[in-house]
């Protein structure tokens, strides 16, 4: 038997021992799975974050977003967000200016009468509760003073406020279109919760409106240049965003292509009606991005979007093929009850490339059905092949154990046709030998639960060497996914 020294000469004649190293059997290790924050920083001004706009950093906490991003910035925020479901995980930040152009939105709470009895004034402001304490003898000018007030003590929140004649004026800290989806209410949690309005108190709120121009991704997108992120959250839903993410990605030149072989997904939320999100669902066809849709939620769609980002990735990390449905979506405040779909909507939207959502009796949002947006083939026919969220990640786990494989083993070895002769142990391979390896591994990931199947995996495997390159091999790897038990249907028949 040959051994297949690939350091050690022949023809070494000094005595006595030399040892060299191979790691070609003992490669146990996985690919680090990053998770990426696209969003707004504040650059000018009291909050201005220390940031390099466009360029990626790490991050270091929640505290560290704020110092890098600017406290109460689209990206600070989603970074509270994403950190409040996935504590661990490696998480970087790509920081965006506001574009030269774009307007703040703003947002109004005219008080037109004051309170005839003391009380507390619940105000919500992207889910962020501001309680203001309120008494019979302030006047309505005296009332948006003080929630003026209340509003600029809490940095954290979006918005900046002024107070004149009663009414309240709230302006984005970041200017763009996302800035329009801040959520302006009172008394979320109601009476049970104790929040119910002075009596006497009467007010107008004017929602957030008039933000306009997100910013541009293409430099951003550009500075990541081959570093992996395998959970990419961007807060903006408008074409131009959505499409620079989806040449990024694409199969052909972007991320999931041959030549990159990075792979990645993004996750997305949008706020609208059921007609609304059908709309925008149906105008979507792409496997890699996810939305979640919801309607009337308190919580910015930025905020929902990290968080079912950082759900996915804690149980993707743990293993990709267990689906989603039931992890709760940790700090997104439940529409109201009046304000979720039904069933049948669910339904719907699911079949309009809109991931979902529950909510349980304790006001828990739960995930439910997650999926991309693909749906139709390059003829316009209903394909469901990419329909599901898990078969995605499970793509990229079986192709990186691949890659591990092919990379450690194969690395420097001569390849010979099937039915050559040569001594046990060299540095040979054959397509059969090849074949081989292949469903040993593909038992292995069977076993470990991510394949099913391995004997029909067996029958289908092709290994040939290249006819018109002897030094390339070409594979047909047709693997069967394992699936997700994500519809249990009984018929119960009974007798008397």
């Amino acid at each position: 038997m040959t051994i297949p020294f690939q350091q050690i000469p022949q023809n070494l004649r000094v005595p006595l021992f030399f040892a060299e190293v191979n790691n070609q059997n003992a490669n146990t290790a996985t690919f680090v799975q990053r998770a990426l924050l696209i969003g707004n920083m504040i650059t000018t001004g009291t909050f201005a974050g220390t940031a390099a706009p466009g360029v990626p950093i790490i991050s270091q906490g929640i505290s560290d977003a704020k110092l890098k991003a600017g406290q109460g910035s689209i990206l600070a925020m989603m970074t509270y967000a994403f950190r409040n479901n996935d504590s661990f995980g490696e998480l970087w930040y790509l920081p965006l200016a506001d574009d030269p152009s774009a307007t703040a939105a703003t947002g109004t709470i005219a008080f037109t009468a004051a309170p005839t009895a003391a009380g507390t004034f619940y105000l919500y402001i992207a889910g962020i509760r501001v309680a203001v304490a309120l008494t019979t003898s302030m006047t309505t000018t005296q009332i948006a003073t003080a929630v003026a007030a209340a509003i600029n003590a809490i940095n954290d929140l979006p918005v900046t406020a002024a107070a004149a004649t009663g009414t309240v004026t709230l302006t984005s800290k970041n200017k763009c279109l996302e800035a329009n989806d801040i959520d302006i209410r009172v008394n979320y949690l109601g009476v049970p919760g104790g929040e119910t309005t002075p009596t006497g108190l009467t007010f107008t709120i004017t929602a957030m409106a008039s933000g306009a121009t997100n910013p541009s991704l293409t430099t951003g997108l550009a500075n990541l240049v081959d570093m992996p992120f395998d959970f990419i959250v961007c807060p903006y839903t408008d074409t131009a965003s959505m499409n620079a993410i989806a040449a990024f990605l694409n199969d052909s030149t972007g991320r999931w292509s041959w030549q990159t072989q990075i792979y990645g997904h993004c996750f997305y939320a949008y706020r609208g009606t059921f007609a609304a999100l059908g709309t925008f669902g149906t105008s979507m066809n792409d496997q890699h991005r996810s939305v979640l849709g919801f309607y009337d939620s308190p919580t910015p769609k930025w905020n929902i979007a990290a968080a079912y980002a950082a759900q996915v990735a804690v149980a993707v990390r743990t293993d990709p093929g267990v689906p989603f449905q039931t992890l709760i979506l940790q700090g997104v405040l439940a529409p109201p009850l009046q304000s979720r779909f039904n069933l049948s909507s669910r339904n719907t939207l699911l079949f309009d490339g809109i991931s979902t959502f529950s909510v349980d009796q304790a006001n828990n949002v739960h995930l439910e059905g997650t999926i991309t947006t693909y749906q139709q083939n390059s003829f316009g026919q209903p394909d469901n092949s990419y329909l599901q969220l898990n078969t995605m990640f499970q793509i990229m786990f079986v192709l990186r154990a691949l890659s591990i494989m092919v990379t450690t083993k194969y690395a420097r070895v001569k390849l010979a046709a099937n039915g050559t002769v040569f001594a046990p142990g060299s540095a040979i391979v054959t397509p059969d030998t090849i074949r081989a390896d292949l469903i040993a591994q593909y038992q292995q990931l069977e076993y470990q639960g991510y394949v099913q199947n391995s004997a029909a995996f067996a029958a289908g495997l092709i290994v040939q060497q290249n006819a018109n390159n002897p030094n390339r091999v070409d594979v047909l790897y047709d693997a069967n996914l394992i699936n997700q038990l994500d519809v249990f249907a009984l018929l119960l028949q009974f007798v008397l």
